[in-house]
């Protein structure tokens, strides 16, 4: 049974785990804390990026000998099989530990089995230890794993009458600046921001993540059907990289050098289910979705948002575009019903996340 010196420390480990966000991509973030035979801490690591060391290697490096006989606690089980890295497990059973607590088992079948190798080398090995803490951390790649589809947030900004615009258009600025800050931040934890036409057309966002030092510029994935996008547009520019989704028959001669994924149409438009599995074979293991409404329509409709932030404003407007259109919802029985995982203050704004319960 877990003492308390045992949550503190895979408590650290979540904690460590956290700043592998957005850098790790396509592996799993993972903290890694090691204690010595006496109980006390020798050594802390995360997984920082992908081809680059394990959590657990970086905990064991500054452990060094005092590791041996001692406890390391994982927020993922240890992997088992040697990619661009060498087995973990086998690292720890080398520096001499005795007893590894993991929090969450690893999905991917590929790399699981650690905790069976362990235990077959005499490691005493505990599973389970916060896990929800961790699984909440690393919730876009397992997510990923067990769907074999990109985890989608979807992100929207709205008045507490539910507007995100007003009536003739206008919707600069409905959230606070804190908020628009908070913004970027869930941009840089993801590898791919999507957006569709409509918003290309009313916005001409930019999506790259600007204020957050070292951040990996996701994928700015543009839906654009027709092709109507303008060379001059700012999702365009070179300071993120750009993949732009259009039909199949989509006169782009008017794009030269854009990267170009063209699907067949359905009724007009983009299947999610055609866009989703073309993302996740390049590598995108996390979405943001940031709109418009009717294409978050279209994944609410197919069953593919996992998360919804939504930064709730201090402001009525009594009339404009809702947050969310087309999702197949007709009467209340038909309901997405949501569970509230966090409310936060964020400047005036209040932040929202839950998750659909069919999850």
């Amino acid at each position: 049974m877990a003492d308390q010196a045992d949550i503190t420390a895979m408590r650290r480990a979540v904690t460590l785990a956290a700043r592998g966000l957005g850098s790790t991509s396509p592996n799993p973030v993972v903290g890694c804390v090691v204690l010595d035979a006496s109980g006390h801490q020798v050594g802390e690591g995360w997984h920082q990026r992908a081809g680059g060391p394990h959590a657990e290697v970086h905990a064991l490096r500054a452990a060094g000998a005092l590791a041996r006989g001692g406890t390391a606690y994982v927020t993922l089980e240890p992997c088992a099989h040697t990619g661009r890295t060498g087995p973990c497990a086998q690292a720890l059973i080398e520096a001499g530990i005795s007893r590894v607590v993991y929090a969450v088992g690893d999905p991917n079948p590929q790399a699981s089995g650690g905790a069976d190798v362990l235990r077959a080398a005499g490691v005493e090995v505990e599973q389970g230890l916060l896990a929800d803490e961790a699984e909440a951390v690393n919730i876009a790649w397992l997510t990923s794993v067990r769907r074999g589809r990109p985890f989608v947030r979807w992100k929207y900004a709205a008045t507490l009458d539910g507007r995100i615009a007003a009536a003739d258009g206008t919707s600069r600025w409905i959230s606070s600046a804190e908020s628009r800050a908070d913004v970027h931040r869930l941009r840089a934890e993801a590898d791919a921001v999507v957006v569709g036409g409509g918003t290309l057309r009313a916005d001409d966002p930019h999506l790259a993540v600007r204020g957050i030092e070292g951040a990996v510029q996701p994928l700015r994935v543009a839906i654009d059907t027709r092709a109507t996008i303008l060379p001059t547009a700012r999702v365009l520019d070179d300071a993120a990289p750009t993949l732009l989704v259009v039909g199949e028959d989509a006169d782009t001669r008017h794009l030269p050098g854009v990267e170009l994924l063209r699907l067949p149409l359905h009724d007009g438009r983009i299947g999610v289910h055609d866009l989703l599995p073309r993302l996740y074979a390049r590598g995108v293991r996390s979405i943001l979705l940031e709109g418009g409404p009717t294409l978050t329509g279209a994944f609410v409709l197919g069953g593919a948002v996992d998360q919804v932030v939504g930064y709730l404003a201090p402001v009525l407007l009594g009339a404009g575009p809702a947050a969310l259109v087309d999702a197949g919802i007709t009467t209340i029985t038909r309901a997405l019903r949501l569970d509230i995982t966090e409310t936060v203050r964020i400047g005036p704004d209040l932040r929202i996340t839950a998750t659909p319960k069919e999850r």
